[in-house]
């Protein structure tokens, strides 16, 4: 099963991302999403369902971007499988 995920808009309260260090967020987190295996997705997505919203696991704050766009992206991941 492929399972696509299009991010229209990534909310991160309370974190403050400076603007020149976005890019490299946005990178670490589609290439990190693209390594996760897609099994284990929400059941409703695996239909070709779509959903608004997906509440994320905890991030740990304070990393370089790259490594924070991982944690989000590991967020993401397990919020897909609930």
């Amino acid at each position: 099963m492929n399972v696509r995920v299009d991010i229209g808009r990534l909310v991160l309260d309370g974190v403050d991302v400076p603007i020149a260090e976005r890019p490299a967020l946005q990178a670490a987190v589609e290439a990190e999403l693209g390594r996760l295996p897609d099994r284990g997705a929400a059941p409703a997505l695996a239909s070709g369902g779509a959903v608004p919203g997906v509440r994320g696991g905890d991030v740990r704050l304070g990393g370089p971007a790259p490594e924070l766009g991982g944690q989000i992206a590991h967020a993401v991941h397990e919020g897909l499988a609930r």
